[in-house]
């Protein structure tokens, strides 16, 4: 039997050719489909194996303080652990659990947490308080207890591309429609890529030049770029990124493809950082946890991502941030996620977004701080491609406190120097410069004075327009070095050195030039106001530069030097007059570190802003203690900070009391060079303010009028919570004497003295007479006496009116306190003087000879330059 073929044309030599060359083109395109195939496979094999996100180094804030009748409802306690990364069920990947049973929260640490599995706790609530707090371990109540700290950021790389983590679950999913309807709505139903999508892509990109390129490429094909391709938009690129979608379909889930596309995708720079991922795009544009996040900024994240470099200004162009977020709460409403009251309420609410220069959350200057220790410990592959955990000091609400108050205060500084940016805008335009002109720069140091520990650091206006950490940075700190200069003064009645000084030795406050080394040195006055004879007190509250050189000059000024290098100030500290105003640079920091000395009564607390670092395997590869040791005399200490406490009650740093900061228990310092400063502190948190200018030009502005305002927002901020809000008046130590003075005499005072305020001294250097202006005689020259010199008092013996003594003006305490007696160098204040019957005769032909040694009245607050 044979087979007979039919002949045709593919039978034939021309047919059975166009059947080769088809199988043929088969075969290639099969071979090269399998080669990418295998290329791509091993790009996601070597890319996503393990770990799939990018591990680095985490950096966190100092753990949170929880304490009774804190604020906090049991909603607000689980939303906080929920977001350090606490589960509400067993989960070994997460710092802990917590479980919620009616009013009380129980929160466990795991291996994971800062704590290590211990400090497990059980929070009850009444209300919107916290009730109590016990450890789940057995024993008493606590007061006050420590939680999870919270994720600062990620380390960044030299791309300076920040992100966060967050699991698919945690998503809120308001956040899920709207990325879906803004990018791939059916990203549940397809199998990596869009046929439809892709062809009129690419039809449409065949019809166009290059620059106007159609973009549709689904979710998995945006993770596929963002992980194996670049940016380049052509049909060549679309096709590489289906294969890999493909290849990442069939690997993964669909809820890890989208977890892993909202943890990588990019969406746009805040500041110098590009910012990667929905969580952190969450803190970085509105400062707020994603789960917190309402519509209209869920909304707004998802229109982000199809121009983020656009879109990411809205803070300055609000419009912009208008039109992401509108654009895709429509396509939510036609994909039927939202219906049209929710789009119109979304519409209504204004869309928050925090400035790039204020946000405060990330703390950039202080996480540079972080870094650069880093890298002296640890290559930058180590920190990017380990998962070590660095603990620090930072606390995230003083942060925020911080930043905002810089905002609101630096507004005012730009109001002050209006007139000379108007100069300086002409003079470049004159020159036919178009640079910008400078604009001051500011620096805020925050740190606990018991420790050392750096709270919070603002170290520039805006990280994003330069990152030189201003509170790094050395410069002239005026007279906020004084106190050091009064410190040495005092020292002297410790050792036994004369001449010895106490804060009622009496200096003249007149125009004097000074000889040192062959040369003439002048300083001024602020406004060349002078005071005549002043107490060391006064010279001090008023910041009076002349009165301060002569007593640097009375102990000598190696003496200053000497006793500045004791409190830890540094070696470039000359002995010259100069020294006495301030003219030796020192940072910021340094300017903190020295006050600790005075806020802990001598004890000085070396700055740090780490407490651990861990290691991906959770070893402890280092840890801080703090680090103070006896710096300064408490006796001596104690006297400058009554000194300090002036300068707040009615010195040249009295505006912050005029601003509502009214706690009694502070002190501080203004201070003027070439730029303004404000030191001050209470027991458990000092500030250092800083304003000037990069290039070393005159502010032209005193400290109490730039530097003041935003110390004393801080502060209030700050003593609002509750961790800084326990603030203790300081304690007299052991060999300081307080005794009641006449402050015309400065002796001690009788009950015939009209006006009396209380003074300190060093044990052994207070005045041994009553005051001979008014009925006084020697000290030991009655039983009463030397019982008066004994306890600090004054005669109990009334007066023969039967009148009550005058109560005493307490320099420590705010003029307006309770029982605050009359402020002697207020004119207004004191009582009419009994005349004798000389004056009596004689008054009638004029007025009284003045006293060259009595105190004048201070002049307008203002600190010199």
């Amino acid at each position: 039997m044979r087979i007979h073929v039919q002949k045709g044309f593919f039978t034939s030599t021309i047919g059975l050719t166009i059947l080769g060359i088809v199988f043929a083109i088969f075969l290639v395109a099969g071979g090269i489909f399998t080669y990418y195939y295998v290329k791509y496979s091993r790009m996601i094999d070597a890319r996503l194996s393990g770990n799939i996100l990018q591990n680095t180094t985490q950096i966190f804030s100092a753990p949170e303080h929880l304490s009774v009748d804190q604020a906090w409802g049991p909603e607000d306690l689980a939303t906080y652990l929920t977001r350090v990364g606490y589960r509400p069920e067993q989960d070994e990947n997460a710092r802990g659990q917590f479980t919620i049973q009616g009013s009380t929260v129980d929160i466990r640490p795991s291996k994971l947490s800062y704590f290590g599995e211990k400090n497990a706790l059980a929070i009850q609530f009444r209300g919107k308080s916290v009730r109590s707090i016990k450890p789940l371990a057995g024993g008493g109540e606590l007061n006050t207890a420590e939680i999870e700290p919270d994720l600062i950021t990620n380390l960044f790389d030299s791309a300076r591309e920040k992100r966060r983590r967050i699991r698919y679950d945690d998503l809120p999913v308001t956040l899920v429609d709207a990325i879906l309807s803004a990018e791939d709505k059916r990203f549940f139903e397809h199998g990596g890529f869009d046929f439809i999508r892709i062809a009129g892509a690419a039809w449409a990109d065949l019809r166009h030049s290059s620059q106007h390129y159609q973009g549709a490429s689904t979710i998995t094909m945006q993770l596929a770029r963002t992980f194996f391709f670049s940016n380049e938009r052509t049909w060549r690129r679309k096709l590489a990124e289906a294969m890999v979608s493909v290849e990442l379909e069939e690997r993964f889930s669909k809820q890890l493809i989208f977890e892993m596309y909202a943890n990588e995708v990019y969406l746009g720079n805040r500041g110098s950082f590009g910012v990667r991922g929905f969580a952190e795009a969450s803190v970085a544009y509105f400062g707020k946890d994603l789960r917190q996040l309402s519509l209209g900024e869920c909304a707004y994240l998802a229109g982000i991502i199809r121009a983020p470099n656009y879109y990411s200004s809205a803070d300055r162009h609000p419009e912009r941030g208008g039109q992401a977020r509108d654009r895709v709460l429509t396509q939510m409403l036609d994909n039927k996620f939202i219906n049209g009251t929710d789009v119109q309420e979304a519409k209504r609410a204004q869309l928050k977004i925090i400035r790039t220069s204020v946000s405060g959350g990330d703390a950039p200057y202080f996480v540079d701080m972080v870094k650069d220790h880093l890298l002296d410990k640890y290559s930058e592959n180590e920190l990017l491609s380990e998962n070590f955990r660095v603990y620090t000091t930072l606390d995230p609400a003083l942060q925020r406190a911080a930043a905002a108050a810089v905002d609101t205060g630096m507004k005012n500084v730009d109001l002050l120097l209006a007139k000379k940016y108007d100069k300086w805008r002409r003079e470049a335009a004159k020159k036919g410069s178009t640079d910008p002109i400078p604009q001051a720069q500011v620096a805020l140091v925050a740190l606990d004075p018991r420790t050392g520990e750096i709270k919070a650091v603002i170290g520039g206006r805006d990280y994003g327009q330069s990152q030189l950490n201003h509170a790094l940075a050395r410069r002239q700190p005026g007279s906020v070095f004084k106190p050091f200069v009064y410190a040495a003064a005092f020292d002297n009645a410790v050792d036994g050195v004369q001449p010895i000084i106490t804060p009622a030795t009496t200096i003249d406050d007149e125009p004097t030039t000074f000889q040192f080394d062959g040369k003439e040195y002048t300083p001024n006055n602020y406004g060349e106001r002078f005071m005549g004879r002043v107490t060391v007190r006064d010279a001090l509250t008023n910041s009076l530069n002349v009165a301060t050189v002569k007593l640097a000059e009375l102990i000598g000024y190696g003496r200053v030097v000497q006793v500045a290098r004791q409190m830890g100030l540094g070696t470039n500290i000359g002995p010259t007059p100069a020294v006495a105003l301030g003219a030796y640079e020192m940072t910021p920091i340094d300017v903190a570190a020295g006050y600790t000395t005075f806020a802990n009564i001598g004890t000085r607390s070396e700055p740090q802003f780490l407490r651990s670092v861990v290691g991906a395997d959770g070893t402890q590869l280092e840890k801080f203690t703090p680090q103070t040791h006896m710096a300064l005399d408490p006796r001596v200490a104690f006297l400058v900070n009554s000194l300090l406490k002036d300068v707040l009650n009615r010195g040249t740093g009295a505006g912050v009391r005029a601003r509502g900061f009214t706690l009694p228990a502070a002190a501080g310092k203004t201070g003027t060079s070439r730029d303004g400063w404000f030191a001050g502190f209470t027991s458990n948190l000092l500030c250092v303010i800083w304003i000037g200018f990069d290039d070393n030009r005159d502010l032209g502005l005193p400290g109490g009028a730039v530097a003041a305002p935003i110390w004393a927002d801080f502060m209030m901020r700050a003593t609002s919570l509750g961790a800084y809000r326990d603030v203790k008046d300081f304690t007299m130590p052991e060999g300081v004497q307080s005794v009641v003075i006449d402050p015309e005499s400065l002796q001690l005072a009788t009950a015939n003295c009209p006006t009396t305020r209380v003074e300190i001294y060093v044990a052994g250097s207070a005045p041994t007479q009553f005051c001979e202006l008014h009925g006084g005689h020697s000290l030991l020259s009655s039983t009463g006496s030397f019982l008066s010199h004994v306890f600090g008092g004054q005669p109990k013996t009334p007066p023969a009116d039967g009148t009550a003594p005058p109560v005493p003006y307490d320099p420590n305490r705010p003029p307006n306190a309770t029982g605050q007696g009359p402020d002697p160098a207020d004119p207004s204040a004191q009582p009419e003087k009994k005349k004798n019957a000389l004056h009596k005769i004689f008054g009638i032909f004029g007025g009284k000879k003045k006293d060259p040694d009595k105190v004048k009245p201070k002049p307008e607050k203002g600190d010199p330059p």
